[in-house]
């Protein structure tokens, strides 16, 4: 599945919209990696474990996002974007969005 934050792909042509597509992922980070990221925000430098957590996120989310547009005969997904929030009461919690229009395709 072809992914792009652009709304056209070079080397295609769309010759069907089907829709918007979404995906959705909400990650907790757990006890010890909240205490080691506050020792990183001390001492300075980049949270390892956080990234780590946002990368997975990302993934399963875009994965979520690919799999809706398989079922609808898409050969990509263009004009993504993607959105992070935190969520909970203490902000403990990573939600992250990702929208874009399936589309199928024609090669040039």
């Amino acid at each position: 599945m072809l992914i792009s934050t652009t709304d056209t792909l070079q080397g295609y042509e769309i010759t069907e919209y089907l829709g918007i597509v979404t995906g959705e992922t909400i990650s907790g980070a757990n006890f010890v990696r909240d205490v080691m990221s506050t020792v990183t925000d001390y001492v300075g430098g980049r949270s390892g474990t956080y990234e780590e957590v946002v990368g997975k996120a990302r993934e399963s989310t875009l994965d979520e996002m690919s799999d809706r547009a398989r079922l609808l005969g898409a050969d990509a997904i263009v004009g993504v974007s993607l959105d992070y929030e935190t969520v909970g009461s203490r902000g403990a919690m990573l939600m992250v969005n990702a929208s874009g229009t399936a589309v199928r395709l024609r090669k040039r």
